[in-house]
């Protein structure tokens, strides 16, 4: 079949599932304590897509031109069982790559599990090697050592390792160099984020970013960094190289260079809704078609329309007064 492509030609490339929107972090940016509370009402079970229910709908997509699906939460170490969906998604036919977003808390454990049912990669969420800071930013005690323990582990077993730093001006960015010195000598692709305005919850504005430009130049004066090419069409983010080595380090533009001409992403979130845009704040319902007893050319049939009618470029349009008034859901419930 002919490429799915929506209103601006962009292609339906990459598919991230949540498959929980629970966390045991309580990161101040992404899921604060004073909102996500002990009493906060999370999704009840029955609301979650099952395994079939995803694998399905990740056959589904793939037959449309999907290529990689990653798994999200909240924190997707969280589901149960959580290898044997990834055995059912690495079995379908056509999927060239398979990846998880972790904070790695529960990761030594499970790492060798999840090489073992197909899992490919791990992306890992830290923000400070310093103690301290990362526990104040994670607000749950987890320390530095139990996530670097994870990464080691998922390193050895043959996974590969990304790590994902979310830099906010007067949170971490004292951290900036220290996790390059860090994540050079391991070998490990570091990548740093723009604080972005997802959800309605984690106080963002444009004086709180530390943009790739800053971040960039405050690099070169301790590396010598040269570009790198993109891998494929869709590639987020804007790569280099460690001069006279084979790693990378990479920035996650959403804010001051927009990627949303090249995008490439569907989302469906833990309760089976299907969002085209990470800061997006309506989704299409296609656990309701599942459960029903529609067959898979009729979830196609809904799928598709979705998708060609998209025109999402949020972080195009993104003024101070979009970022305060726009409604947007939850990074925990979307997945990242």
């Amino acid at each position: 079949m002919s490429m799915l492509t929506d209103k601006l030609g962009r292609p339906l490339q990459d598919l991230r599932i949540s498959v929980t929107d629970r966390c045991n972090f309580r990161c101040t940016y992404c899921m604060p304590k004073e909102i996500f509370g002990k009493d906060y009402a999370f999704m009840p079970k029955d609301h979650l897509l099952n395994f079939e229910e995803i694998k399905r709908l990740g056959k589904i997509f793939v037959q449309l031109g999907v290529k990689k699906i990653r798994l999200t939460g909240g924190e997707p170490l969280l589901r149960k069982d959580l290898p044997i969906l990834i055995e059912k998604l690495a079995a379908i036919d056509g999927l060239e790559d398979i990846g998880l977003t972790t904070n790695a808390s529960l990761l030594a454990n499970m790492a060798q599990k999840l090489k073992d049912a197909g899992l490919k990669r791990v992306n890992v969420s830290l923000d400070a090697l310093d103690n301290t800071l990362f526990q104040s930013i994670n607000d749950s005690g987890v320390n530095t050592e139990r996530v670097l323990k994870g990464m080691k582990k998922a390193q050895e077993v043959g996974l590969e390792v990304k790590v994902n730093m979310v830099v906010k001006k007067g949170m971490n960015d004292e951290e900036i160099i220290p996790m390059a010195k860090y994540f050079k000598e391991q070998g490990m692709t570091l990548r740093y984020i723009e604080f972005m305005d997802v959800g309605q919850t984690n106080g963002w504005d444009f004086s709180k970013v530390i943009t790739k430009k800053e971040m960039f130049q405050e690099l070169s004066n301790h590396f010598e960094l040269e570009p790198v090419d993109p891998d494929y069409l869709g590639e987020v983010a804007k790569r280099y190289r460690y001069k006279g080595t084979n790693t990378e380090v990479g920035f996650i533009t959403s804010v001051s260079e927009s990627f949303c001409s090249t995008c490439t992403r569907a989302r469906i979130a833990a309760d089976g809704k299907l969002y085209t845009c990470l800061f997006a704040g309506d989704g299409f319902d296609l656990r309701e078609i599942v459960r029903s007893d529609a067959t898979d050319e009729t979830i196609k049939a809904a799928i598709v329309p979705t998708w060609k009618k998209r025109t999402d470029r949020y972080s195009d349009e993104r003024t101070e007064e979009t970022a305060k008034n726009r409604k947007k859901i939850e990074m925990s419930y979307i997945g990242g």
